[in-house]
C-alpha cells in the first residue's frame, strides 16, 4: 500500500517530454540558473557516462572537457532545474558505465556514432523512381 501511495505522489512530478538517453550519447542539457532575482538558461553539452536510478530519482552523468579539464556533472532528470534535454548524437558503445573515458585524451576520447539500420533508411527515403 505505501509503495503505491509513493508512486502515485511521484507520478505528479515526472516529466513526460524526456528523450531516451543511453551511455555514449552526446546531449545538451539546458539548466535553469538563478542569479539574484533573475533566472536564465545555460547549456551544458557533453557525453553521457551513465544513466542511474529510476522514477523520480533517475539521474544522468554528463562529461565534457572544458579548457583541457574534464568536468562531470550529475543531473536529476525530473528536477525543475533541468529545463530540457536534447540528444545531438547517438553513440555506439558496449558498456553501461563509461568511466574509462576519464583516462582518454584527444582522439582517443571519441565515440563512434550509431548508424541507423538498413530498414530505417529504406522506409525514410522510400523506393527510388525509375527515370
Amino acid at each position: 500500500m505505501s509503495k503505491n501511495l509513493i508512486q502515485e505522489i511521484e507520478q505528479e512530478y515526472l516529466k513526460t517530454d524526456l528523450p531516451e538517453l543511453n551511455p555514449g550519447d552526446t546531449v545538451k542539457v539546458m539548466v535553469k540558473i538563478v542569479e539574484g532575482k533573475r533566472e536564465r538558461l545555460q547549456g551544458y553539452e557533453g557525453v553521457v557516462l551513465r544513466v542511474a536510478g529510476g522514477g523520480i530519482s533517475k539521474t544522468v552523468t554528463v562529461r565534457r572537457v572544458f579548457q583541457g579539464v574534464g568536468v562531470e556533472r550529475n543531473f536529476l532528470l525530473h528536477s525543475p532545474r533541468v529545463d530540457s534535454i536534447k540528444v545531438l548524437r547517438r553513440g555506439s558503445v558496449r558498456r553501461a558505465r563509461l568511466y574509462y573515458m576519464r583516462d582518454r585524451i584527444g582522439k582517443a576520447a571519441r565515440i563512434k556514432e550509431k548508424t541507423p539500420l538498413h530498414k530505417e533508411k529504406a522506409t525514410k527515403g522510400g523506393k527510388a523512381k525509375k527515370a
